[in-house]
């Protein structure tokens, strides 16, 4: 599993946020919300590999991060960046494609069955035969997403772990498609086993749809636990600096609404 303990990450030799533990659950959706400039995309990109921890443990499979080799990094984890470019005039198909690049062991009949099944999941099978620059913002948003998916789906030896980090994946998208994105990620948590931790910027989706929530603040953790359990007025004046009222959501009751009150 992605375990963190203690970890201080930055970005050009500067702490951004200090003190963050976690674990990536197989089958477990975390959520990471917090204000601009909190930290929160250091921190993915920290968990993923793309910048070097500052200090504390960061490890994979018990094995210290850093010492992976990306092509090995990238067989157990997926990530999906906040604006992921692509300026060449490639098809959707070869896009989506690209996730199984880890995975030399794929035959062709496999990957155009796993494009297949990516898109399906990205709502984008009518994409498919597109150009990806002729896509609307949305539109490859959801075939990064369908990328990505590839990646953490191509491998699927029984008991492997394998993790998926998306970094704000429905900034783009509308409300249909955030909805269908964070649905279709909570029922491959629970189906595939995938351990999943998003960045999101509504508070009411993550209170939807996330299992563990990881609330960042000044530099630091100001709570981790259940939506239930963190979603409080207090730490919403923490976390984004306004009054809010958490009440039981009018359709699930199982779940709480953030209404922010200024």
């Amino acid at each position: 599993m992605l375990r963190a303990e203690n970890l201080c990450c930055g970005r050009h030799g500067v702490a951004v946020l200090r003190g963050v533990s976690l674990t990536l659950q197989p089958g477990q959706l975390l959520g990471v919300l917090g204000a601009n400039g909190a930290g929160k995309s250091t921190l993915l990109a920290t968990l993923a590999g793309e910048l070097p921890a500052m200090s504390g443990s960061l490890t994979l499979h018990n094995q210290p991060l850093s010492q992976m080799r990306p092509a090995a990094q990238a067989r157990c984890r997926g990530v999906l960046p906040q604006s992921p470019s692509l300026a060449f005039e490639l098809p959707v198909r070869a896009v989506v494609g690209t996730g199984a690049y880890p995975f030399p062991e794929v035959s062709p009949a496999q990957l155009e069955h796993l494009i297949d099944r990516a898109l399906v999941l990205a709502d984008a099978s009518h994409l498919a035969s597109r150009r990806y620059t002729a896509l609307s913002g949305g539109e490859q948003q959801r075939i990064q997403f369908a990328r990505v998916l590839t990646q953490v789906l191509a491998h699927r030896a029984a008991g492997d772990y394998r993790a998926l980090l998306l970094d704000e994946p429905t900034a783009s998208l509308d409300p249909k498609h955030q909805w269908l994105l964070l649905q279709t990620v909570a029922q491959l948590a629970r189906d595939e086993g995938l351990a999943v931790l998003v960045i999101l910027h509504d508070v009411n989706l993550a209170a939807q749809w996330c299992d563990q929530l990881l609330l960042l603040a000044g530099g630091s953790v100001v709570a981790h636990g259940p939506p239930d359990a963190v979603l409080t007025p207090a730490a919403m004046m923490s976390v984004y600096g306004m009054a809010a009222q958490v009440v039981m959501h009018p359709v699930d009751a199982r779940r709480r609404m953030v209404c922010f009150v200024g």
